[in-house]
């Protein structure tokens, strides 16, 4: 609430200023406890998609932002909610706040967003078809285990270098001796 302090002249006056004083002021913050944002799937993967619920918004539109988003849900609808969807940023994992502009102010920790992890990848998967039968386990466990890398490849072509050239010396040797 906004306390005034005003100069008053007779009793005319000091009636306004009582009714001032009464008065809820014009800059009191709008109520946050009625704004709430709820996502769907309650728990986000990186790079998915979620759909954003917004309450208590007096709108039509607004915008529903967040650390975890890759830009702002733009919301849309009437009545008792706003709706949106809202594309989860890749390689982020936690909880992260929601901010809902809408009536003309932001409403800020109105909600949560949780991103798991690493996408869960499968295991061992079944050469002809199979669909879902295979266990799963993290992609980083999959990358470690998904076989020879560069520094691999750079050894085997020294290595097959080296035994192109020992070939070849072998060969001209055999060549003078004859």
């Amino acid at each position: 609430m906004r306390i005034c302090t005003l100069a008053v002249r007779g009793a005319g006056g000091l009636a306004l200023a009582a009714a001032l004083a009464a008065a809820p002021g014009t800059a009191v913050a709008h109520d946050q406890d009625q704004v709430e944002a709820r996502v769907t799937p309650a728990d986000g993967s990186p790079g998915g998609q979620v759909e954003v619920r917004v309450s208590g918004c007096r709108g039509t539109t607004g915008a529903a932002g967040s650390g975890a988003f890759a830009k702002d849900a733009a919301l849309t609808g009437g009545g008792k909610s706003l709706t949106g969807s809202a594309r989860i940023r890749a390689g982020i994992s936690g909880t992260y706040e929601i901010t809902v502009t809408c009536d003309g102010h932001p409403h800020q920790g109105v909600g949560t967003v949780r991103v798991g992890g690493a996408q869960a990848t499968p295991q061992a998967p079944v050469r002809a078809g199979g669909g879902g039968t295979a266990d799963l386990q993290p992609v980083a466990a999959v990358a470690e285990e998904a076989g020879p890398g560069t520094r691999h490849a750079v050894v085997g072509l020294v290595l097959a270098g080296a035994a192109a050239v020992a070939v070849a010396l072998r060969s001209v040797r055999r060549r003078r001796s004859d």
